[in-house]
């Protein structure tokens, strides 16, 4: 290495230096780890495992694995035993069935929440001159995430919580794939004649040409979501100003099950955090509105404070407004501003009122006066169910959460910029532990999750057993002569 760096580097830019310094450190680093595996192996004493009745059946029996720097091949013992297989080093190593180091299977799930699976194969063979296959990486994706939620069940109470635990709860759909897409995908391709020049373009033009693609209706809905569950959690720690500061240890979760799984781990975990069921201290809940959401909640946090998102009803008195007057117009925000000082302020029987006065004075006949009067009836319903948890100006002098902006954050965040971009389709088997993996990660527990999953694995490994973290992926169906025909 020196004599490279002294001698042979000299009419080298530094770039080029780089790239050939770095494939000496490569091999330097897969010799360190070749050494390693050799003095484990020769330190290993297997007359532990003889006297347990296992019987050596290979001294050395080869394998390769793939570390960051490329792969390295290593030899170890093999032992039977009443017809089961073992290998004590691998298992002494944490070192599972996949083929890849534990090195390799954290950098590339790491990077596969943030980017797509090709992505984080371009980034690894620029970085390392290799990757696992997409394919790979989606298994690993696959089966390292199946094991979050039991991960999440281990989190205990925070030694610096605040004294106000805050939970918001909403959703975002994720686009799925439908059974003729995959039905699609799961037949073989059909190449048609080729063009004469034989060029991607040119193919392609063939290949559509005669074919009429059926047109969509307007409104259609072609991104066939499935709404995620996603919950905020997090504490506000009251200051010497008597104001609420934080957040403090904001955990966010999310799945695509159904919405009383989510609010389960949400009460699992608050109680954890030292607010059980029968707490006086202070919860705050802040939804959307939605009844059904409410209803679940309340079981689950009887003594809660429910807050209904002050944009969400904001919102809805700008909706009304434009019933009766032209967008961004001052005669709009005249028309909406007294009605949302009455909102802030708590005031909302008057608010009420004020609203079926308007509806009063619209007229039975005329234009577009049914949609008018159907759009106010509708809102004023909307406000009377929910009096209760709007208590704005209670809210404000106890500087409580007023809106859901952390989890609408967390939505777009979450979900949007990973499953909900152009092109994608999903299953669920596929998003939801890559969805579970994210939140992890962006919680900042990525290290300690990665350490507690090792930890796992190795003291399954050790009991006998062949680990592999790879999810295998499901076989797609096969389809009888009745279906083909």
């Amino acid at each position: 290495m020196i004599g490279f760096v002294r001698n042979d580097s000299r009419t080298l830019r530094l770039m080029d230096f780089e790239r050939s310094l770095w494939s000496r450190v490569a091999v330097l680093f897969r010799l360190g780890v070749a050494m390693f595996l050799a003095v484990r192996h020769e330190r290993l004493d297997l007359s532990g495992y003889e006297a347990e009745g296992w019987r050596v059946k290979k001294e050395f029996a080869t394998r390769t694995i793939k570390t960051l720097c490329g792969a390295v091949t290593y030899g170890r013992a093999y032992l039977r035993r009443n017809g089961d297989g073992w290998f004590p080093l691998d298992a002494l190593l944490g070192i599972t069935a996949d083929g890849f180091s534990w090195r390799v299977i954290d950098l590339v799930t790491r990077l596969a929440t943030r980017v797509s699976y090709t992505a984080t194969q371009g980034i690894m063979r620029a970085m390392f001159g290799w990757s696992p296959s997409t394919e790979a990486i989606e298994s690993l994706v696959i089966g390292l995430g199946q094991r979050a939620p039991a991960f999440m069940a281990t989190q205990e109470s925070f030694e610096d919580d605040g004294e106000v635990l805050v939970i918001e709860v909403d959703g975002k759909a994720a686009p799925m794939a439908t059974e003729a897409e995959l039905e699609a995908r799961r037949q073989k391709r059909k190449h048609g004649k080729k063009c004469g020049c034989g060029c991607q373009r040119h193919r392609g033009r063939k290949r559509r040409k005669g074919k009429r693609k059926k047109r969509k209706k307007r409104g259609h809905n072609s991104k066939n979501g499935r709404s995620a569950t996603l919950v905020a959690m997090y504490t506000l720690r009251r200051g010497k100003d008597g104001k609420l500061h934080g957040p403090i240890n904001k955990k966010i979760w999310g799945q695509f099950g159904s919405r009383r799984d989510a609010i389960a781990w949400a009460r699992d975990q608050a109680t954890r955090r030292g607010f059980g069921p029968e707490t006086r201290k202070l919860v705050q809940i802040v939804i959307d509105g939605e009844r059904c959401l409410r209803m679940e909640l309340q079981k689950q946090f009887p003594h809660a404070t429910m807050t209904l998102d002050l944009r969400h009803a904001q919102e809805r008195l700008w909706k009304m407004g434009r019933l009766f007057h032209e967008e961004a117009s001052p005669e709009l925000e005249e028309w909406v501003e007294p009605l949302n000082r009455l909102l802030l302020g708590g005031r909302v029987d008057s608010l009420q009122k004020r609203l079926k006065k308007v509806l009063k004075s619209i007229p039975l006949r005329g234009p577009n006066t049914k949609q008018k009067r159907e759009t106010l009836t509708a809102q004023i319903n909307y406000f009377e169910e929910r009096v209760e948890i709007m208590r704005y100006d209670e809210y404000h002098r106890e500087d409580l959460v007023l809106a859901t902006g952390v989890i609408e954050g967390a939505c777009r965040y979450v979900v949007g910029e990973r499953l909900d971009c152009s092109g994608m389709r999903w299953k669920i088997e596929g998003a939801e532990p890559l969805l579970q993996l994210r939140c992890i990660e962006l919680n900042g527990d990525w290290d300690q999750f990665i350490a507690w999953a090792a930890d796992q694995t190795t003291a399954d490994m050790k009991n006998g057993k062949l680990i592999k973290i790879r999810h295998p992926r499901p076989k797609p169906k096969s389809r009888t002569k009745k279906q083909a025909a």
